[in-house]
């Protein structure tokens, strides 16, 4: 194959993740919505951290992204992520941005990068090192190709142009087929 396949989460080091923020606190709140963000829409960090309020329709929960090299994409979130977001929307600081520092300032991508290695080692995820906010985008597109089976789904919600950039999600399934039936027992016939 030659390529390496990304490290994707669990559902259960999802769990263990999230249950990392304290939201009695205004900037894990905000980290929270964000990694959830990447974890159930698909977003990289970059995009996250250029979202402006009005991207999100609070109503239908469409958000517009805005993407790498320019492509636009329209993604959906749940309603439990847009009431958290709302809940957001009510404490942020003032700013153009949605997620902004305390200052109103736009949040850096190396800051979501040291909170997400931080929340890791807290959540004992296996090689902490290896998590990173990609990691939730990778997870995200594993998981949705495990519940559609439909590759050309996951191409369009990860914004990819060409399929073969999306394809990687297809050989972490074949991986773990393999590794499935290689150690599947059979019970033993009778000779």
């Amino acid at each position: 194959m030659g390529r390496k396949l990304p490290k994707i989460l669990t559902k259960e080091e999802q769990k263990a993740f999230l249950q990392q923020f304290n939201t009695r606190y205004k900037s894990p709140h905000r980290d929270l919505c964000i990694v959830r963000l990447m974890l159930e829409a698909g977003l990289r960090a970059g995009e996250t951290v250029i979202l402006k309020p009005e991207n999100l329709n609070m109503n239908s929960c469409k958000l517009i992204v805005h993407g790498k090299g320019a492509k636009d994409r329209v993604v959906w979130i749940n309603e439990n992520l847009r009431d958290l977001i709302g809940e957001w929307l009510e404490r942020r600081p003032e700013s153009k941005w949605l997620f902004p520092t305390r200052t109103g300032a736009q949040l850096q991508t190396a800051h979501l990068r040291r909170t997400v290695k931080q929340k890791a080692e807290k959540a004992k995820i296996d090689e902490p090192e290896k998590v990173s906010p990609h990691t939730f985008r990778h997870t995200f597109a594993t998981d949705l190709y495990r519940e559609t089976q439909n590759i050309r789904l996951v191409q369009k919600a990860l914004g990819h142009s060409d399929l073969s950039t999306t394809m990687i999600y297809t050989h972490i399934e074949d991986e773990e087929l393999e590794n499935a039936m290689k150690f599947f027992r059979r019970p033993k016939t009778a000779n």
